[in-house]
């Protein structure tokens, strides 16, 4: 008899059954992702991106009622309408979901680079770690760059960091910001002072 899925499995699962239907791709990130890539957190939050193709927020949420997640708040519609992010709960696991909605730009390559993990045997698409340190590097938060230092320590050298300064130059040149590319270059040396080494007897 199988056992019995993790609660934060049973949300991503009953996600993927909503989408799979609608040919909508997804990505899991935010600190659900960087927990899978090595960082060491607390939280029940899960962020997912999705791109909704052709389908209306309305179609996007009667997919993901069908399979009980439910509303914060009140006119969801109306604030994904403004915001792009569709906050929801799944309602068995009582656990937050904030779903955003990809538009142009760095999210659809972020889209066409994520790679299936298996979370308690659910197929799971998951932002690249090295997008997922450009998603912490531009939100800028102490744990962001918390988790970025601990990313790369744990990724070693399976992380494209080249890729991932690489992207954030363009999204400094797009946002007229000059501090993206250093808060990378700090992490990873934070990264190079936790990750173990060996030394000789």
């Amino acid at each position: 008899m199988p056992s019995p899925l993790s609660p934060i499995a049973e949300l991503l699962d009953a996600a993927r059954a909503a989408f799979e239907p609608l040919g909508i791709r997804w990505y899991l990130f935010g600190a659900q992702a960087a927990i899978l890539y090595g960082a060491a957190r607390l939280t029940a939050d899960v962020d997912i991106t999705l791109d909704a193709g052709g389908h209306s927020i309305e179609e996007v949420l009667a997919a993901l009622e069908a399979r009980r997640f439910g509303p914060r708040g009140a006119n969801v519609v109306a604030f994904a309408t403004e915001t792009r992010v569709l906050p929801l709960v799944h309602e068995p696991t009582r656990i937050p979901v904030d779903f955003v909605l990809a538009g142009p730009g760095p999210e659809e390559q972020f889209l066409a680079r994520a790679q299936v993990c298996l979370v308690d045997g659910v197929p799971v698409p998951v932002a690249a770690a090295d997008d997922l340190v450009v998603m912490k590097v531009l939100a800028g938060r102490p744990q962001d760059l918390e988790d970025v230092a601990a990313i790369v320590a744990a990724q070693g050298g399976r992380i494209d960091l080249g890729r991932a300064a690489a992207t954030l130059r363009i999204l400094e040149q797009a946002l007229d910001r000059r501090d993206l590319t250093p808060r990378l270059e700090q992490a990873r040396q934070v990264a190079a002072r936790e990750r173990p080494r060996c030394s000789p007897d």
